[in-house]
């Protein structure tokens, strides 16, 4: 990478990272935390923690398509404003209701989509791949801070100071697309991470993308399930006071990254990826009826939450890369616009449901509620088929090859070569091949020549 892309990539990341702390970072704390607001009961806690999801993914697409007209940098800015706003007025707020309109605020803050244009605009295409797998660490990285910061944020400075850390963090990131990250010379318009209009409606109607859609809305679903009433047994059944929750989630979040990384692996050099996701939704529903029925001890819980991290992350971390292989070509940037959206959808539905169960059936009917989920989610997985393994290019066209009406039939006929897709208006086209038959400098040879 030269060092244009070098800061374009290190600067999304951390803009990506600090603002998904603010969905994180709430999830250890707010079941406990959140009581102590004015007018608090479980259901609107569980929506507070929801809220963000919705408007997330209320305003996803929409805004990604914004930024296609208008520009990646004042969607990204405007979004990084509103974000700060939600944390502030959930800082500054003594009732939940309050805290319920910061999440919202927070929510409508959607600049996943324009940030990953943005990364696409500022890389070349040899360096965009290992950009993005930057982006997804960053992801993760977030996610494992926030699980261990926000108990001990919450325990030092209160849920008040969690949100202005929340809201410092927010401040951060805007700072970086003002002064860090560069400005594109020209904003481009890539299938690969753009919503294209024409391809929205067939790839809602793929079945095998629809099963993927489904699983990253239903592990989220699951997750913040648990997650609102994990820190609740391990305070009121097990006694763990709550300035110790943080080393539970730590150990078990360390543990977790060690215990994926084989289940990562073999699914991609094995081609095993659907068995792969097909076991991690089995030990979630396992896990599931472990905090169920055994709340003896923090140590038994520490391990069902270590074994449900590992599922979770590695469920997490092979979606993306299942999408990338069964999306059409040239319709990637469409597959990932409703993954996206169906992620935050289902991290909403997820935290409202759960305050809901609380309510009217304790903790233990949020578990009920994840079995549930994974067992219809199982259901709709079994009839789905094993990913294509293939990779993606993206070739530019001069007019004579755009004017050549047998070279995606002539690409077709290639061994490896399973899907071609030309895009006019970008003069390029889109390629997907299978690189144990084809390398990308022999695809890239047949289009040249």
């Amino acid at each position: 990478m030269n060092p244009k892309e070098v800061r374009a990539t290190v600067g999304l990341s951390l803009v990506f990272a600090f603002r998904m702390l603010g969905m994180f970072m709430v999830l250890p704390v707010m079941a406990i935390y959140g009581q102590s607001l004015q007018d608090a009961t479980p259901i609107l806690i569980g929506l507070a923690v929801g809220a963000y999801g919705y408007t997330q993914a209320v305003l996803q697409i929409p805004l990604g398509m914004l930024s296609d007209r208008v520009g990646r940098l004042p969607i990204i800015l405007i979004g990084l404003l509103l974000f700060f706003i939600g944390s502030v007025v959930a800082a500054m707020s003594g009732s939940i209701w309050g805290v319920l309109f910061g999440r919202v605020l927070q929510g409508m803050g959607a600049i996943s989509a324009a940030v990953m244009a943005l990364l696409s605009d500022l890389t070349r295409e040899q360096n965009r791949t290992k950009a993005m797998a930057s982006i997804g660490m960053s992801i993760g990285a977030s996610f494992a801070v926030a699980i261990i910061m926000g108990p001990i944020l919450a325990n030092h400075f209160g849920l008040h100071g969690l949100f202005w850390f929340i809201a410092a963090m927010a401040a951060s990131g805007f700072l970086l697309m003002v002064f860090v990250v560069p400005k594109p010379d020209q904003r481009l318009i890539r299938r690969d991470a753009a919503i294209a209009k024409a391809d929205f409606l067939p790839t809602l109607k793929d079945l095998d993308l629809f099963r993927l859609d489904f699983s990253i809305a239903a592990v989220h679903m699951v997750m913040m399930a648990n997650f609102l009433a994990l820190p609740m047994i391990l305070l009121n059944d097990v006694g763990l006071p709550k300035n110790q929750h943080w080393w539970v989630y730590l150990i078990a979040f360390i543990g977790s990254a060690f215990g994926m990384i084989p289940m990562i692996i073999f699914g991609e050099k094995k081609r095993k990826l659907k068995q792969v996701l097909i076991a991690s939704v089995c030990i979630l529903l396992v896990c599931s009826l472990f905090f169920l029925f055994d709340h003896s001890s923090v140590w038994a819980l520490l391990i069902g939450i270590l074994v449900f991290f590992i599922a979770f992350n590695t469920i997490e971390a092979i979606l993306p890369s299942m999408i990338s292989k069964v999306a059409k070509a040239g319709a990637k940037g469409t597959a990932m616009g409703i993954f996206s959206t169906s992620q935050f959808l289902g991290a909403g539905i997820g935290a409202s449901a759960s305050g809901i169960l609380i309510k009217f059936g304790g903790v233990s009917a949020t578990f009920i509620g994840s079995i549930v989920i994974c067992v219809i989610w199982l259901a709709i997985l079994l009839r789905m088929k094993e990913p294509p393994y293939v990779t993606s290019i993206r070739l530019a066209l001069s007019e004579n090859q755009l004017a050549n009406p047998q070279l995606i039939a002539s690409l077709l006929e290639q061994q490896g070569i399973s899907d071609a897709f030309i895009a006019p208006d970008e003069q390029a086209i889109y390629i997907k091949f299978d690189k144990q038959y084809i390398k990308a400098e022999q695809v890239e040879a047949l289009v040249l020549t």
